[in-house]
């Protein structure tokens, strides 16, 4: 079959004029010309448009596609193979900043002090620190478990915030466990962990009463930065999480 450029640009969300452009130098030529003259793409051509939008997903210059796409020893199966490869790195990196940024929040939230190199090397670069400093203290600033945490949180050094976050990543390791065995997260293995994590809590940042866990679960599936980061970890995580310390909310109560 034989696409115009518009259909084309259409299919494959580019403009019209990337698609000249490419043209242009050579990196996408189309396979025909109507009568009057004007582009047509054949399947073909769709392909090899496929395989230039994932290079350039993936960062790669357009002088390094060519040079790749025009390579007479790889084929297509190849290619795909390569883009595999690069896009299950660049997942792998994606869950890390997440990881990072659901740290980076917690840290702010319960007032971190480490000077850059140390809050790079522990969590990670990628967070805005500024910005989770002040909606930290907007949410939480005028209630005694901020304070109580900033207090706290002065006197923990790399290392401490180092363990810390290998005991929260081990945690929440066994809640994906759990989940992926089909334990009920009202079951006594799921409640232990939930009552593990508040203690956690009480132990490095402030008093985590039964009535503050149910509310920071709330923020799990309420605040999607929260939902995303525990779905990076298991899919379904951040409701298991949640509805484990509320059934161990209750049981205590």
């Amino acid at each position: 079959m034989c696409h115009s450029v518009g259909r084309v640009a259409a299919l494959a969300g580019v403009t019209v004029r990337t698609l000249h452009h490419y043209d242009a130098i050579g990196l996408l030529r189309p396979g025909g010309r109507s009568p009057a003259g004007h582009r047509r793409y054949t399947d073909a051509d769709l392909d090899r448009l496929q395989q230039i939008l994932s290079y350039r997903e993936l960062g790669f210059p357009l002088e390094e596609i060519a040079v790749l796409l025009d390579d007479p020893e790889a084929d297509p199966v190849e290619h795909l193979r390569r883009q595999h490869e690069l896009l299950t790195a660049r997942i792998g990196r994606l869950r890390e900043m997440a990881d990072a940024v659901e740290y980076a929040m917690e840290a702010r939230k319960m007032g971190i002090r480490l000077t850059p190199e140390e809050r790079f090397e522990v969590f990670g670069d990628a967070h805005d620190w500024q910005e989770y400093d002040r909606e930290a203290e907007r949410r939480w600033g005028t209630t005694e478990a901020w304070e109580q945490s900033r207090r706290r949180a002065a006197a923990l050094g790399k290392e401490d915030w180092r363990r810390i976050k290998e005991e929260s990543d081990g945690l929440h390791r066994r809640l994906a466990g759990l989940l992926a065995a089909g334990e009920a997260p009202d079951g006594e293995a799921a409640m232990e962990l939930a009552e593990e994590q508040r203690r956690q809590i009480s132990r490095y940042f402030y008093d985590c009463t039964y009535d503050i866990h149910t509310g920071l679960a709330r923020m799990y599936i309420e605040d999607q930065r929260f939902t995303a980061t525990y779905e990076e970890i298991h899919p379904g995580l951040a409701r298991y999480l949640h509805d484990a310390i509320l059934a161990n909310a209750a049981r205590r109560r």
